[in-house]
């Protein structure tokens, strides 16, 4: 029976690549046995409940072989009709040209970036393990499944992979199986142009359980996953040999790639096979297996469900814990249970502030969980009252990364998408390029994933350029359905993170100082300011209209204020506008914006970065001080006059601002 459903599977993908002539073929035909032996036999799981938290998972890190999974979920029973399978790439199907998460029943991950998958698998068995030490008590597994992942050459190649396969062998994660489709083939040809080393003994060294077998060799096959599900201890790497476009005309040639058969081809392939000629065709057998199937997979379960039924009422505390962290539920009176800080006081980092706020969150949301790329002493994120995780050891809720960036980035979204854990994730604002493509992923996910990015300009001083971020930031914002916030003091950061943890559907970047800042006065206005996105914190004297409103965010807010100052004293009524989050200011209604940045006064925007997104808010004749040139090593302060972020600057370009808005009236 397997054989044949490796063999549907194989229509199905060719026809469908075939008809919308456009995907990848040669995966899906090549891997069609390893995909088979996985949903027929091997995965618990239950069409009928694509959410049930114990199922175990499916990641297809090599998402350009969408076809396979598709194919697969269909004859499984997932709510994927034969209808989007024809629909394959087509505007608008359940069916996208790589998967996408929350488009179709059964997708795990988004996935298609290379390596990321891989990523997200380690991060779904660490979040396993995790809340198995949390919740599971003797007699009651209620969290115990496995995660399993389809990688391609093309992912072993990637650097984000090889970040989170090194961690998963540190750590032990015995819940984790990935399948190596080893067809030796890339875009460009054999992956022998680029591409020759023992992946098998790399693993080895990571600390992965390693086997190897013949891909299409169905008891091989078998014996390696029971092999693998037994390891308790180790991660596995199953190496299979395979050929792409297994079967068709083109196996084992590199343009079954990423391009469609051929008509020929697709039909040599039927024949081949003993196929009928009607085109997506599925034999009655194959259905009918699946049809016993789910009623197999719906009484497991159950099954389940009766044991989560007995531990709820056995232990009704551990229950709610899992009810708020499975939806991620925030108390009522957090803000009430967070640090104050007084304007006045004394003058504080926002690194240490959010680190002050982070230590009160992890006591109130004992389902936080996160940690950093090796930084946490310089970005505050240590969770103190915690243990940390380790090798086995999973009942902690500080998580060690290492110098692995990526890695991070694809394990955050890995814990995140298998829900039960708020998780962040910390480094230097610099090094958020090395982790760029999982912050997007998870933007396009829409995971609530929390960055704590410190060390966020030229102020960061004497390790110079390479480590003063100056384009980042702005970088950040550019990337749809991501918050990117700055705090300008101690009492905006308490905010952002109460922001932060409020959104259900994307994540968030929270940019924070290494240097001190003074508090600032809490202006006449709703708590709420971060969430407004900007707000005034320094007015023109009343009855008078502002001669120019300062714009700034983060540390230069403090100068902006210094700044207006020294101009009220010279007589000129300036307004300081804090814009901690940008985007969603223009988000606001119209007279907000208007009330915040009155049309009649000319603007001038601080911010130690480049200035470009700031035009979406200026108009002809306002004025920047920004930092748009790579910065230079000494004293942060020093570093920072250098470049024109002192009062003297700001004073001066604004009077020369005033003088050229009076002179056009």
């Amino acid at each position: 029976m397997l054989e044949q459903i490796a063999n549907t599977v194989r229509v199905l993908a060719a026809e469908a690549v075939e008809k919308a002539n456009s995907g990848h073929p040669g995966l899906p035909l090549g891997a069609a046995e390893i995909g088979s032996i996985l949903f027929a036999e091997t995965l618990r799981h239950d069409p009928a409940d694509p959410r049930w938290p114990n199922r175990d998972r499916f990641v297809l890190s090599a998402g350009h072989g969408s076809m396979l999974l598709y194919a697969l979920l269909h004859l499984s029973g997932y709510p994927l009709p034969m209808e989007e399978i024809e629909r394959f790439r087509q505007l608008g199907s359940m069916t996208p040209g790589h998967p996408e998460y929350g488009r179709t029943a059964g997708v795990e991950t988004t996935t298609g970036p290379l390596g990321q998958g891989l990523g997200n698998a380690v991060g779904m068995a660490l979040a396993e393990r995790m809340l198995a030490e949390r919740f599971n008590r003797p007699g009651f597994p209620v969290v115990d499944h496995l995660t399993y992942c389809l990688a391609g050459d093309g992912d072993m190649m990637e650097g984000v992979a090889s970040e989170a396969a090194s961690l998963a062998g540190h750590l032990g994660l015995g819940r984790v199986i990935v399948l190596y489709d080893a067809n030796r083939i890339s875009i460009e040809g054999s992956t022998e142009l680029a591409f020759s080393e023992d992946v098998a003994a790399r693993f080895r060294a990571y600390g992965w359980h390693v086997q190897a077998v013949d891909g299409y060799d169905l008891e091989g096959l078998r014996g390696a996953l029971a092999a693998a599900r037994a390891e308790e201890g180790r991660p596995s790497l199953i190496v299979a040999r395979t050929r792409i476009a297994r079967r068709s005309l083109l196996e084992g040639d590199a343009e079954a790639h990423g391009a469609p058969l051929g008509s020929e081809a697709v039909a040599r392939l039927k024949a081949d096979l003993g196929w009928p000629e009607e085109p997506f065709h599925v034999p009655g057998a194959v259905r009918a297996f699946f049809e016993r199937r789910r009623a197999e997979w719906a009484a497991a379960r159950r099954t389940w469900q009766e044991l989560f039924d007995r531990w709820s009422a056995a232990f009704p505390d551990l229950r709610r814990a899992w009810d708020e962290a499975t939806g991620l539920v925030l108390p009522a009176d957090l803000p009430e249970r967070l640090p104050r800080f007084e304007p006045g006081g004394k003058p504080v980092a926002t690194r240490s502030a959010g680190g002050k706020v982070l230590q009160a969150l992890a006591e109130a949301l004992p389902y936080l969980a996160g940690g950093s790329a090796d930084l946490a002493p310089s970005t505050k994120t240590y969770l103190e009252a915690c243990e940390a995780v380790g090798p086995g050891a999973y009942g902690g809720r500080n998580l060690h990364f290492g110098v692995r960036e990526h890695g991070m980035g694809a394990v955050l979204n890995g814990m995140a998408l298998h829900g039960g854990w708020r998780v962040f994730g910390s480094t230097f604002l610099v090094f958020s390029d090395y982790m760029r493509p999982s912050i997007r992923l998870a933007a396009l996910m829409g995971l609530p994933v929390v960055y704590v990015f410190t060390h966020d300009s030229i102020w960061v001083g004497e390790d110079g350029p390479t480590h003063q971020p100056v384009e980042q930031l702005e970088a950040l914002r550019l990337i749809p359905n991501l918050a990117v916030i700055r705090p300008a003091d101690a009492r905006e950061t308490s905010e952002a993170w109460l922001e932060a943890l409020g959104r259900g559907t994307g994540p968030t970047a929270l940019i924070l100082s290494r240097q001190n800042l003074p508090i600032l006065p809490v202006p006449d206005a709703p708590a709420t300011l971060v969430g407004r996105g900007g707000y005034v914190v320094r007015r023109e004297p009343e009855g008078t209209a502002p001669d120019l409103v300062l714009v700034a965010t983060g540390s230069e807010v403090a100068l902006a204020l210094e700044a207006a100052g020294r101009l009220a004293g010279e007589g000129l009524a300036c307004r300081v506008v804090s814009m901690p989050w940008r985007e969603r200011f223009v988000e606001q209604p119209e007279a907000y914006q208007g009330a915040v940045l009155p049309e009649e006064a000319p603007r001038l925007f601080l911010e130690a970065g480049v200035g470009q997104g700031w035009w979406r808010l200026a108009r002809r004749g306002d004025g920047f001080v920004t930092q748009d040139g790579f910065g230079e090593s000494g004293p942060g302060g020093q570093v920072a006059a250098h470049f024109g972020f002192s009062a003297d600057r700001v004073t001066a370009e604004a009077r020369a601002l005033v003088k050229r808005a009076r002179s056009r009236r």
